[in-house]
């Protein structure tokens, strides 16, 4: 794991239960420690990262069941982690969560893969909302395929 990574938080709760393994990339520590209120409580294990370089890494050392990932600047600095995240695994969904929505950033990570792109802040039931929904999707559509 990069010396980047702020937590692990919730790892034992969320193994015991079972919920999932969450990557939050986020250079806004505000915002991570926001995600990390919001979920570790519901049993997820969590992995955060304050740069798209640690969010990269841990995608290519670590299986996670969702990936949150912050837009960054009008440049799209976030498109690095989505990139990565969809070539590893297609059916991972990756959330992209930025501070003023551009709609050509929009476009491109929706092409891309994205299973959503939304304003910051996000809503805490919003939030807990999308991710639970889209890991039970997840794991739903890998049983069918096991079938």
């Amino acid at each position: 794991m990069s010396s980047d990574t702020l937590t692990q938080r919730g790892i034992e709760f969320g193994r015991r239960l079972g919920k999932g393994k969450v990557l939050l990339v986020d250079e806004d520590t505000g915002d991570l420690k926001l995600y990390c209120l919001v979920l570790e409580g519901q049993g997820f294990e969590l992995f955060t990262c304050t740069s798209y370089e640690a969010g990269v890494q841990c995608l290519e050392t670590e299986p996670f069941d969702f990936v949150l990932v912050s837009q960054g600047s009008q440049a799209f600095e976030g498109r690095r982690v989505l990139d990565r995240a969809i070539q590893l695994d297609r059916r991972r969904a990756v959330l992209v969560v930025t501070r003023c929505i551009d709609m050509g950033c929009y476009l491109e990570a929706m092409q891309m893969g994205a299973a959503d792109y939304v304003e910051k802040p996000v809503p805490p039931a919003e939030l807990l909302r999308f991710v639970q929904a889209h890991i039970q999707v997840d794991r739903l559509s890998m049983q069918g395929s096991a079938a």
